[in-house]
């Protein structure tokens, strides 16, 4: 595919991204794109490897290698470099319903076993991802496309998060009447609420999307929480149907001494919060502004954590991670084509060591609990760094070092250590099964759940993960679901 000696002639290129001082005053995307010319050139780096890896989707050593959704790589990949646009877009359609998300916020496992990146930086795949589908958009090839006829077939889909929208867009496609119910008040879920507007642009973006979906027939309902607005026994009496696409939003929480006191939240109601103040100016925020700030966790959110609080204006940003700093190589144990747990600066930290002068995450470091003042608020974080080793139990975990304590100044602290499934009063309302993670208990390609047309996909099955996985299961939930309407199904 591309240029046979593409990936000889030419090196890795990603556009620049925006100065990280100057971004810090607005909430606009971070990100600048490459010439036409220049894409064509990445374009043409894919190396008609043979057996490319990039779009397998499979998970090695608990990890995505390759692409969750199947996207035609190498295919489209070839296409940009013969400068074939429309046909690049249509063939990214065949795999991912929303390549503008993933395109910006998927980690891109599909560059992870990219075998130009066993010896060589990656194609740019991401990017490239990207750049065809906003080029379709600015084109005007991305149009309304509603289904040809109706098959009387009605289906609630609650949540309307990465998993439910691309399950609304294939039951839609399939001819199926669909309904999508969030409680929120904007639709997009995780897209809409979870991701800053930096990242993720929602009205250019995600509102855009949206719009589309609503112009193909399907219909969203917000400020509508199933089982509470909604009796849960109308789903069953309504619909054919129902789809439970609710994510993985409960949090982890850090119950250490003084865990009560002000200041001191789940990353998500940060910005959350946040996100809405972007999007109504009567709306305010948990300002982080003249704080000091200290983020307990790492991953996405983590760094989301440190983007906002640097634009709100803080004094300080300090990021704890309990595990060690990687590499700068994959380590002999993560071979390609595993996703590389190698070292890297994210945009959020590139925006603190911009303005502080270094990466803000102090790694092999715990918080032990949590010093207020004599209001209730929090003004300090006792930390202690960590080793990993066995107990005297034989357990393996972090042990604390004698002599290592420190006390960080914070007025704001944020818990980003991730989630432990999905809230429980909706599925205790259906009675439906879960699994020994609480999760619903679905078999995985099947989606089928312990109530009868009721199935359920994304995280609120497998657990917390990658955005792109919730697309599979979206599109996988939505394909079995045809087929328990219809006995038959041609969805993906």
């Amino acid at each position: 595919m591309g240029k046979p000696t593409g990936f000889i002639d030419y090196q890795r290129e990603l556009p620049t991204d925006r100065d990280p001082i100057s971004r810090l005053g607005d909430w606009k995307e971070i990100h600048n794109h490459l010439p036409e010319a220049k894409l064509k050139d990445q374009g043409g780096r894919c190396m008609d490897c043979g057996i490319p890896f990039c779009h397998t989707g499979k998970l090695i050593s608990g990890m995505a290698s390759g692409c969750p959704i199947n996207n035609l790589i190498p295919e489209w990949n070839d296409l940009i470099y013969r400068g074939l646009w429309k046909e690049a877009l249509d063939r990214l359609h065949k795999t991912n319903n929303f390549p503008e998300f993933t395109g910006r916020v998927c980690p891109a496992p599909c560059e992870g076993s990219c075998t130009v990146g066993i010896s060589a930086p990656p194609v740019t795949i991401k990017n490239i991802e990207v750049s065809i589908i906003d080029k379709g958009f600015e084109e005007g090839w991305v149009t309304p496309q509603a289904p040809a006829k109706r098959t009387g077939k009605k289906v609630a889909i609650i949540g309307s998060g990465p998993a439910g929208l691309s399950a609304a867009a294939q039951l839609n496609k399939a001819g199926h009447t669909v309904t999508v119910f969030e409680r929120a008040d904007r639709p997009g879920g995780l897209l809409m609420y979870g991701i800053p507007n930096m990242k993720l642009d929602k009205n250019d973006v995600v509102m855009r999307r949206i719009n589309l979906l609503e112009d193909e027939g399907v219909k969203f309902v917000c400020n509508t929480t199933v089982g509470k607005d909604l009796p849960a026994e109308k789903l069953a009496t309504d619909f054919d149907a129902t789809v439970i696409c609710t994510g993985a939003t409960k949090p982890r929480d850090l119950p250490i001494p003084g865990r009560e006191l002000k200041g001191i939240y789940v990353a998500m109601d940060y910005l959350t919060a946040n996100t809405r103040a972007v999007l109504d100016a009567s709306a305010a925020p948990i300002d982080a502004k003249g704080k000091n700030v200290v983020i307990i966790g790492g991953g996405d959110t983590g760094t989301d954590c440190v983007g906002t609080s640097l634009r709100h204006g803080c004094v300080t940003v300090t990021q704890l991670e309990i595990m060690a700093k990687p590499p700068l190589t994959r380590a002999a144990n993560n071979p390609w084509p595993e996703w590389p747990k190698t070292y890297k600066m994210d945009y959020g930290q590139e925006e603190a060591a911009a303005k502080f002068g270094d990466d803000p995450r102090v790694y092999l470091t715990t918080a032990t609990h949590f010093e207020g003042d004599e209001n209730g608020n929090v003004k300090a974080v006792h930390v202690v760094n960590v080793e990993w080793k066995k107990d005297d139990k034989g357990n393996f975990g972090p042990q604390k070092i004698p002599g290592t304590e420190k006390v960080l100044p914070a007025q704001l602290v944020l818990l980003a250590m991730g989630f432990l499934g999905p809230e429980q009063p909706l599925l205790d309302g259906l009675n439906i099964e879960r699994d020994p993670r609480t999760n619903i208990k679905a078999e995985h390609e099947k989606y089928t759940t312990s109530l009868p047309g009721v199935f359920a996909a994304g995280d609120c099955r497998r657990g917390q993960s990658l955005v792109v996985w919730a697309f599979n299961e979206g599109r996988g939930a939505a394909r079995e679901c045809d087929r328990f309407l219809m006995g038959a199904t041609d969805l993906p």
